[in-house]
Formats: C-alpha cells, structure tokens, sequence
C-alpha cells in the first residue's frame, strides 16, 4: 500500500469534546436540515458553535438537542478512522468545508452509524468515554444560531485510546 499523505493538522483538540461536536453536527444537521457548524471553537472546559438557521430553537427544541445527542453518547458507539479518495468521500460526507489544497486522500472519521465526516482532529473511541453533554447557553441573531456547550462526568483520560 502506498504511504497516505494528509494535509498538515495544527490543533490540539480534546477529544471528548471534540467527539461531542461531531454529534452535536449530526444531530443539528438531522432536526434542522442545517449544514454542520459555520463556525466552532473547541475546548477542553467549554466549546461553542454556530449554525445558520431561519430561526432560533425553542427551548423544547434546545432540550431535545441535548437529549439526542446524549442518546448517542449512551448507545456506546465505536469512532473509526478510515482513509478514502476525495472522490469515494463526496458520495458519503459534505466536501464544502475542505480547505483549499486539501490531500486527495482524506481521513473520515466515522462514529457508529451516526456521523460521518472528514476530519483530520482526535477522537475518542468509544462516544460512552465523553459523558453528558450539557448546552449551557444560546443566542440567535442575523440568521445565526450560537450556542456554549459543556461536557460533564468524561471518562476519557490522557492514556485513553484515541480513534483509529
């Protein structure tokens, strides 16, 4: 097999946090027909995000996002790494995001049967390794949804595995 060249990754990310948001993506993406956060900063303590939306959540809304997304974490679901073409790639994940000069060969990150998506960040292996995930706070202006999310009761640890 020939060596896989990727494009450089310059974050540190933790990765139960960073697992949380592909969830959150996902789950965004299946309530509201959104494409995954416009913007996102990742932390260890607390992350937000922001999604382009017609309209801000309701609260019921805000609560069922937390809901399903917990229900992910819970069902245990294995993230696995693989590595496929740009062109195998378009037919299974959103491309829009691709950094302009990204490697022909990308890594998808793949959590159970709920999200897939390229990414070249660190993730736990199993979602049960995240904990609860709590939205803290949220705002809606000019068709942008922002929300402060947290994680509370992580197992994962530095001598955890990560995804592979």
């Amino acid at each position: 097999m020939d060596e896989i060249v990727l494009n450089a990754h310059n974050k540190a990310e933790y990765p139960p946090m960073h697992t949380a948001e592909h969830l959150l993506n996902q789950t965004m993406v299946r309530m509201f027909g959104c494409p995954r956060s416009k913007n996102a900063h990742i932390e260890r303590k607390k992350s937000k995000a922001d999604y382009l939306l017609a309209e801000s959540p309701t609260e019921e809304q805000v609560r069922e996002i937390e809901r399903r997304v917990n229900e992910q974490i819970e069902r245990g679901l294995d993230v696995r790494i693989s590595y496929m073409s740009k062109e195998e790639a378009a037919e299974l994940v959103d491309l829009s995001k691709l950094p302009e000069g990204a490697s022909e060969t990308l890594r998808i990150v793949s959590i159970g049967d709920y999200d897939n998506c390229a990414c070249a960040g660190t993730h736990v292996a199993n979602t049960r390794e995240i904990g609860r995930f709590v939205i803290m706070t949220h705002d809606y202006a000019d068709g942008r949804w922002r929300m402060r999310f947290r994680l509370e009761g992580t197992t994962w640890n530095e001598e955890s595995p990560i995804a592979k």
